[in-house]
């Protein structure tokens, strides 16, 4: 058995990479086939047997994983984005979890017959719907933009507050323990809090005062955050958990911290711990634990899915100018995500532990309700959505990739003409010019976790790969034509994929459409702006077609786009021959001065 422990973390890591692999080419939340592997390994082949496998190190292992996902995601809050976001938000991660506990709790109580204590902590851990799982539902769905803002800031919000809220509730739980339950928990409380806002406190004057080289400040940061974890425990039980979260919740609204390096590092080391955990916590699940539940399952399920959250979003649109359609589909998308099930394992071990015999039913039934929620709303949102009549139009907006010169002047032009654009950057410097022509923009890589979360993809339906490294061009266009379709992806070409080998090295035998021409590269560009050239749009007419516009400009134009009667935007691009007509509006980059044809054969 020892030798075969190696062999066995390996397939469980390999195992991990694959479901978040066929999550994103499913378009599906992760949670799905993460749950699937486990039960596979686990309950239904026996293949994989956790507390065989790890022993007494399985409950240290999982807390220590779990407290990284609490910190990461506290680490996302910031108090300003709640007070910024619309008041429907603000009222839905405040009365509607409130309302949303409460109802939840009372059935688990009186359809499951869990004692209040877990009632009431089942109901706190299902009040967090997650960003990892709305986002990608929203993406397949397209509802209106307001309604998928309401969602996906709920998302983000709820994820922290709900995972505080369960830790609260847990705390209380386990000092029923005791005697002096209040007292207790008050020590339990304070303990966490003040040991969290001390750590923040040390790794923010850490940072700050520069006391430690930048290549420390991730390991330094998880060790601390794992020290804190382990010693608010040894210090007052299970008050770790709240420490994290503290700790992480502190430093996400210290001002002018910058915790963006720590944060990526998180976030990669969150996907990892999610990826093992996940299949290790569903393959201890006790699938008898869903039969013996019965009816009383059933029961539950149907009050989350139609009494507490149509409760709660009525609450929180009470007063808002949003109709019951929208109210609708607001109150059918709010599928339980990867906070709930983590954090729902870690407990019932905990109570395991403690003695409660219906602990591995507090498990079982959170995950029942995570595997409805995801999979029901993910087969029947958009149909639902549809036929409310509240699903978005066709999307005009582009996101474009890299913030040089003239990735800044497409974007500009395009802004101008009313049309909807992002512009994405890893560079600060890039981003603040962009920012200060008013073009809308995300700061960050368009391939990490936190883009998944934070950038607002409503509306956008082209992709324009424009930055100076065709690596990455590559990477984004085939990241994002699974979600926008091939046809809607365009890589701008670079001087170094002139080279044949270089290009045959870069480029995948199905290419993606070489964005304004094949003869089209980022440095021809980029001369003609610094020659004066400017970037124009021609309106067409009876008079003035788009062959007249051919015959004025001759080869001294770039067409770089057409805009139909209609306002959509096409893209001139190798291997599309693009005939506009009169109606349309071509956008060009054309001399600084009127040319004509002679001039440019001469």
């Amino acid at each position: 058995m020892h030798n075969d422990i190696p062999l066995t973390l390996a397939a469980i890591l390999l195992a991990g990479i694959g479901a978040q692999w066929l999550a994103w080419w499913l378009r599906l939340p992760a949670i799905l086939p993460l749950l699937a592997v486990g039960l596979l390994a686990g309950p239904v082949t026996g293949w994989l047997n956790p507390a065989r496998l790890f022993g007494h190190l399985l409950f240290p292992m999982v807390s220590l994983g779990v407290a990284v996902i609490l910190f990461e995601g506290a680490l996302t809050l910031r108090f300003a984005e709640i007070r910024s976001q619309a008041r429907v938000v603000r009222n839905l991660v405040s009365v509607g979890a409130l309302a949303n506990w409460l109802i939840i709790a009372s059935a688990a109580r009186f359809c499951a017959a869990l004692p209040w204590s877990l009632a009431l902590l089942f109901g706190a851990l299902v009040t967090v719907t997650g960003p990892t799982v709305v986002a990608p539902l929203l993406r397949s769905v397209r509802p209106e933009r307001e309604i998928a803002n309401i969602l996906r800031w709920e998302g983000i919000l709820i994820d922290p507050i709900g995972a505080l809220l369960a830790v609260l509730v847990f705390e209380f739980t386990v000092s029923e323990q005791h005697q002096h339950t209040v007292l207790m928990f008050g020590v339990t409380v304070i303990a966490g809090t003040l040991l969290g806002l001390a750590g923040a406190s040390l790794l923010a004057t850490l940072l700050r005062r520069q006391w430690l080289p930048d290549y420390l400040h991730r390991v330094a940061s998880l060790a601390l955050v794992l020290s804190v974890f382990a010693l608010s425990n040894a210090l007052a039980a299970e008050s770790g958990l709240l420490a994290v979260t503290v700790m992480g919740l502190r430093l996400a609204n210290i001002r002018d911290l910058l915790i963006d390096d720590i944060l990526d590092f998180k976030e990669t080391l969150t996907l990892l711990l999610i990826s093992v955990l996940f299949i290790v916590l569903a393959a201890r699940i006790d699938l008898g634990a869903f039969a013996d539940m019965g009816w009383g399952a059933v029961g539950v399920l149907l009050v989350v899915l139609f009494v507490a959250r149509p409760v709660a979003v009525w609450l929180a649109t009470a007063g808002s100018k949003l109709d019951w359609r929208r109210k609708a589909a607001l109150a059918w998308i709010a599928p339980r995500g990867i906070v709930a099930a983590a954090v729902s394992a870690l407990f019932a071990l905990q109570l395991e532990q403690l003695g409660y015999i219906q602990a591995r039913t507090l498990a079982a039934l959170t995950f029942l309700v995570i595997v409805v929620t995801v999979t029901l709303q993910s087969l029947t949102a958009k149909t639902v959505v549809r036929r409310l009549g509240v699903a978005a139009p066709p999307p005009r907006g582009v996101l474009i990739v890299g913030g040089n010169l003239v990735a800044r002047e497409v974007a500009k032009t395009l802004h101008e003409r009313d049309i909807p654009v992002i512009l994405a950057d890893s560079a600060w410097e890039n981003i603040r010019a962009a920012r200060m022509t008013g073009i809308p923009v995300y700061h960050g890589n368009v391939l990490s976790e936190h883009a998944d979360t934070y950038l607002d993809l409503t509306g956008i339906g082209t992709l324009l790969a424009m930055s100076p490294w065709p690596e990455r061009n590559t990477l984004v266009s085939f990241y994002y034509r699974r979600a926008l379709g091939t046809d809607r992806v365009y890589a701008l070409r670079l001087d170094i994929e002139r080279d044949e080998a270089n290009r045959a090295r870069m480029i995948p035998s199905y290419r993606i459409p070489r964005l304004f021409g094949e003869q089209i590269t980022l440095a021809r560009l980029r001369e003609k702006l610094k020659q004066g050239y400017v970037i124009r749009a021609t309106p067409l007419t009876a008079s003035f077609d788009f062959l007249a516009f051919r015959d004025k400009w001759g080869n001294l134009a770039i067409p770089l786009f057409a805009l139909d009667p209609k306002g959509i935007l096409r893209v001139f691009s190798a291997g599309e021959s693009l005939q506009p007509s009169p109606g349309w509006t071509v956008i060009s980059l054309t001399p600084p001065a009127d040319a004509t044809r002679s001039s440019s054969a001469g």
